[in-house]
């Protein structure tokens, strides 16, 4: 063994073995896409400079880490970090320690990817429904177990991984056909960015339950998921005519209804609101929101039980390969009914 004043780094190890730095995440990390020769030069330059992250030791000493990784995108919204609490708790429930990394940027991303490789993970969730983030991800050297949370089945497939998310889709229709049962027939969409997963499926939904319920479909109306994009939608909306609206989250329709209200528009009484999410807040928004609850938590701890059933830890998790190359495993969202929808023939009288 070399003797030196500061422990080497995985760059040096990749120099001194003659190979790229992936590489040698790609030993550390047990992946099969590394040639034996290749693995017995990075091992040997490893042994050498007597390379050991923090944690390592043991993990090279029993053969596994016992950490989970998780990379969060958009950490600032209630989805991905409730997604990721739930995720923690769960790992932790199961002996694993949940490593995390937040990330912004596409470049942070990257990085995060490299940090969980060096980690030697078991398994990696990455949390995310943004369309760039994801596409950033084709062609990286990701942990043989890893799951897309919150990702449509699309990307998972151009990924060739596995994904679990809380059904779009179906969340939307029960929130519109809530609506079309109180008799409105001029229903618009407060939309989310439609390169998010969650809001081009919610739009998406809305346009299509509206068209098989034989109704007009009105000009969609953007929004940001802020609270001051909803604040903004106000006049559009009571241009529009509609007796009610649809809005993609709580956040935005906390906002719609400030802004209606500013404008002498009453909720329920003039326009009805539903919205998405659940936030905590939202049973004590004025009026109490009516929307559709996400099961954050659930998603978390049904993730850690993918990802253990992948490692065979959990005997009674559910294997990734059960969910398919690319396929998907979705949860149930579910109506809440609050104050803020009402039946139209009892708004307009």
């Amino acid at each position: 063994m070399v003797t030196r004043g500061e422990a080497p780094s995985l760059r040096e190890v990749a120099t001194h073995a003659g190979v790229s730095h992936q590489t040698v995440s790609r030993v550390i990390n047990g992946s099969s896409k590394v040639t034996e020769a290749t693995r017995g030069r990075v091992r040997a330059a490893i042994d050498e400079l007597g390379y050991r992250p923090n944690s390592l030791a043991r993990a090279l000493a029993h053969g596994r880490s016992q950490r989970i990784g998780v990379l969060v995108g958009n950490s600032d919204q209630h989805g991905p970090v409730s997604t990721m609490q739930g995720l923690e708790r769960a790992a932790r429930h199961h002996g694993y320690a949940p490593t995390t990394y937040s990330f912004r940027t596409l470049e942070e991303l990257r990085s995060g990817v490299d940090f969980m490789l060096g980690q030697r993970v078991d398994g990696l969730a990455v949390i995310t429904p943004h369309d760039a983030a994801l596409a950033a991800l084709d062609g990286a050297d990701l942990p043989e177990a890893t799951l897309l949370v919150g990702a449509g089945p699309r990307a998972a497939s151009r990924l060739h991984r596995p994904s679990i998310q809380i059904d779009q889709a179906g969340g939307a229709r029960v929130a519109v056909e809530h609506l079309i049962d109180l008799g409105h027939e001029r229903i618009a969409h407060l939309a989310g960015p439609d390169d998010w997963y969650d809001g081009h499926e919610r739009r998406r939904q809305w346009e299509q339950t509206l068209t098989a319920a034989g109704l007009a479909v009105p000009p969609l109306i953007e929004g940001d998921w802020r609270p001051d994009s909803g604040h903004a939608a106000a006049d559009a909306v009571l241009s529009s005519g509609a007796t009610a609206v649809f809005v993609a989250n709580d956040q935005m329709a906390l906002g719609l209804v400030h802004g209606l209200a500013e404008r002498g528009a009453s909720v329920p009484a003039d326009i009805s609101v539903v919205g998405f999410d659940d936030l905590p807040e939202s049973a004590h928004f004025l009026p109490p929101l009516t929307t559709v609850h996400q099961d954050f938590s659930t998603l978390g701890e049904e993730a850690v039980r993918l990802l253990l059933g992948e490692t065979d830890d959990d005997p009674d998790g559910r294997k990734l390969e059960e969910a398919g190359e690319g396929g998907g495993v979705r949860l149930r969202p579910w109506l809440v009914h609050r104050e803020s929808t009402r039946p139209l023939t009892a708004a307009a009288g």
